[in-house]
């Protein structure tokens, strides 16, 4: 029986074959970033994916996620003061409205009829 070295071993669990290439590798959310940060910066891809072992095509795909990141943070408007306290007046005539309301109904079930005489 041939033993395949890219198999994961039954005992270990891990790959026998060391090559960085062939590693199966976690990358943090911060690694990621500064390899983004150095393509950025002008390094070439193909360098950094010698150098790293990951494939030209993710490289990109990290480089794209990041530049639409930015991008979607620059289009973000911050909070206007103005309009967080026009909401908040809104929701306070709705508040007071509502209580009126039911103030209003609680007071025509209390008092349904107005006291009538009898005409005999």
């Amino acid at each position: 029986m041939v033993k395949d070295d890219n198999r994961p071993d039954a005992a270990g669990g891990e790959r026998s074959d060391t090559s960085a290439a062939s590693e199966i590798k976690r990358w943090s959310a911060n690694r990621k970033k500064e390899v983004v940060l150095r393509l950025m910066r002008g390094e070439p891809v193909d360098a950094l994916s010698r150098e790293l072992g990951v494939e030209i095509y993710r490289l990109e795909e990290w480089h794209q996620k990041a530049l639409q990141g930015i991008e979607s943070a620059l289009k973000a408007r911050e909070g206007d003061p103005l309009a967080a306290e026009l909401d908040a007046a809104f929701k306070r005539i709705g508040e007071i409205t509502m209580e009126n309301e039911l103030l209003r109904e609680k007071a025509r079930r209390a008092h349904p009829l107005a006291p009538r005489r009898s005409k005999r």
